[in-house]
Formats: C-alpha cells, sequence, structure tokens
C-alpha cells in the first residue's frame, strides 16, 4: 500500500471512529464519506438505469462524493433487493426499488426476503405512464372500440408483454378485470422483443411504458389509444387515459430509492431532502418529463405508503390472473 492509499485509509477511519462518537446528527453530517452503491434489478440502458444514472449524477454532484450505479439482473429484481437487504445498514448501498418489489410479494410463492420489513424507504423519484399500443393493423381507435372489439373476437387478442409480473403485464390484467374482456397473455423475455412483435402484427396489443413506446408511437408504428395514469401524460397530453372510459382504472411504473433496515434515520432523512432538493431543480424536472414522468417528491413515510399501497393493489390483480414467476 503507498503513502497515498495509506493517507486516505487513516482518514477513512479516522472519519468513521469520529462518526461513531458523535451523535446521530453529526454522524449524518460527515454522510457521505465514500463512494455510495446505488443497485438496480434490470439490464442497462432501460428505464431503471437510466433513472438510476441521472439520479447518482444529480447526489454525486450535490453531496461531493461517488453515487455509483450497480446492475444486478436476474431473479425479477429479486437478486439486486436481496444483495442491498444483506448489505451493512449505514447508507453506502442503496436499492433503486421498482413496482416489481411490490408485486413479486404475490408472484412468488417463496421469497427469500420481506421487502417491506426488510427495508426502509428512503424518497419516491417518478412515476411514469404505461400507454395501451395496438398494432396499427387493429381496426380500433379508442379504448370503448377496443373493448367492443374484444367482447365480440374472444381469445382472438394476444397481449404482449415484457415477462410474468412486469408492470406491463399486470397493467394488461387489470384492465382485463375491470371490463371483462378476454386476451391472451403472452410474456417475452424484455420489452424490446415484445414491440417487435406489436410492430409485426404477431401480437396485439401491449400496454408498454411509455418511454420505450414514444418513437414508435411518433413514428406511427404502432397506434396509442391511451394511457393508465389517472392523469393524463404531459408529453402526449391528447391521449385520454383508460379511466375516462373505465373508472377508477390507474396503472403505472415508478421508482424510489430504498436502504436496509437499520439505516440510520438521520442519514435517510439527509438522502430524503436531498433527493427532494433535485426533482425541485428545474433541469431535473425537464429531464425527467422528456422521459415521460412525472415526479414523486415526498418524504420517506410517503414513498412507504406508495409502496404499501401497490403492494396491496397488485396482489388482487396477480390472484385474478393466476401469474406466478418464470
Amino acid at each position: 500500500m503507498n503513502l497515498r492509499h495509506t493517507a486516505l485509509a487513516a482518514i477513512t477511519l479516522g472519519t468513521t471512529l469520529a462518526c461513531l462518537a458523535l451523535p446521530g446528527a453529526a454522524c449524518a453530517q460527515a454522510y457521505p464519506s465514500k463512494p455510495v452503491r446505488v443497485i438496480i434489478g434490470y439490464t442497462p440502458g432501460g428505464s431503471a438505469d437510466i433513472t438510476a444514472r441521472l439520479m447518482s449524477n444529480w447526489l454525486t454532484e450535490r453531496l461531493g462524493q461517488s453515487f455509483v450505479v450497480e446492475s444486478r439482473p436476474g431473479g425479477g429484481t429479486n437478486i439486486a433487493t436481496e444483495a442491498v437487504i444483506r448489505s451493512a445498514p449505514d447508507g453506502y448501498t442503496l436499492l433503486l426499488a421498482a413496482p416489481a418489489n411490490a408485486i413479486n410479494v404475490s408472484l412468488y410463492d417463496k421469497l427469500g426476503h420481506n421487502f417491506m420489513a426488510d427495508t426502509v424507504p428512503v424518497a419516491g423519484l417518478i412515476r411514469f405512464t404505461n400507454v395501451v399500443d395496438v398494432n396499427p393493423g387493429l381496426p380500433v381507435k379508442t379504448i370503448p372500440e377496443f373493448i367492443a372489439y374484444a367482447k365480440a373476437n374472444p381469445g382472438k387478442l394476444n397481449m404482449a408483454s415484457s415477462g410474468n409480473g412486469s408492470t406491463i403485464h399486470v397493467s394488461g390484467e387489470l384492465f382485463k378485470m375491470m371490463t371483462g374482456v378476454t386476451m391472451i397473455h403472452v410474456p417475452y423475455r424484455g420489452g424490446a422483443p415484445a414491440m417487435a412483435d406489436l410492430i409485426a402484427g404477431q401480437v396485439q396489443v401491449m400496454f408498454d411504458n411509455i418511454p420505450t413506446s414514444i418513437e414508435f408511437i411518433k413514428a406511427g408504428k404502432v397506434r396509442a389509444l391511451a394511457v393508465t395514469t389517472a392523469a393524463r401524460s404531459e408529453i402526449f397530453p391528447e391521449l385520454p387515459t383508460v379511466a375516462e372510459f373505465v373508472p377508477g382504472y390507474e396503472a403505472s411504473a415508478w421508482y424510489g430509492i430504498s436502504a436496509p433496515k437499520g439505516t440510520p434515520a438521520e442519514i435517510v432523512d439527509k438522502l430524503n431532502r436531498e433527493v427532494n432538493a433535485v426533482l425541485a431543480d428545474p433541469k431535473a424536472k425537464a429531464k425527467f418529463t422528456e422521459l415521460g414522468a412525472s415526479l414523486l417528491a415526498g418524504s420517506p413515510a410517503d414513498f412507504g405508503l406508495l409502496v404499501a399501497d401497490e403492494t396491496k393493489k397488485w396482489a388482487k390483480v396477480v390472484k385474478f390472473s393466476g401469474a406466478k414467476a418464470d
């Protein structure tokens, strides 16, 4: 070990010992004193990766320590989730929490963790809508026309998704549950191959995440009928919501930050304040709006309530659909 590394190690050790000797508030002031890992349960390049990297870059600028995104895909995000749960509760390993963390509770017969009990909510980040995309060859242009066509042609509509239990899947299952239409679920290993087959006409409908649908909608390769959130999307304000025709329907994807159980409240609160400061920045809002997202600013308790509500909501839909993890 060279002198530089020895000095850095001594500084880090000194900071840690000082933090342990100080009250919680003072300890939080010292945080972070080394790089922070933000673990995601998805492959690079998707909306989760983009969201995590944007927020990590902004937090790095604000806090003066690197926030580094680490991708650990697999197991329906359970691999990443359990890696965070098993890590030290010191604020240096965080999870990009996602709808899968709420859906997996009912999708898997056995999980190696209890997400609500084994993590603490830190902050909500963004929410973005799904959009009901159909192949342009389907003779429908509105949600009422789509429902009528589906009921007149039971079993003839194939509904693509990025996999069992994805928000794309459960958004469609919620639609089936609330309208009584019949659609055959066709799960793919990701959104890209599902979209390719929708464009080719191999499947007829997909409740896709709006960030990955935007360019295909603009190019006319798919026809968008409606968005799935309770309010219309800023990026496609002309599109109605599904709820305008199916009262009470709402489905969306979201991301937030969670930490291992036992993470000091002072660190959680500091991270929450910094995340909310980023979300209040016009530049950050503009960037997320480009992705079709709305902001989820709020307290750790607000984000925890969102996760609890989503867990209850999707349990009913998973039971209705009979879906199980692959």
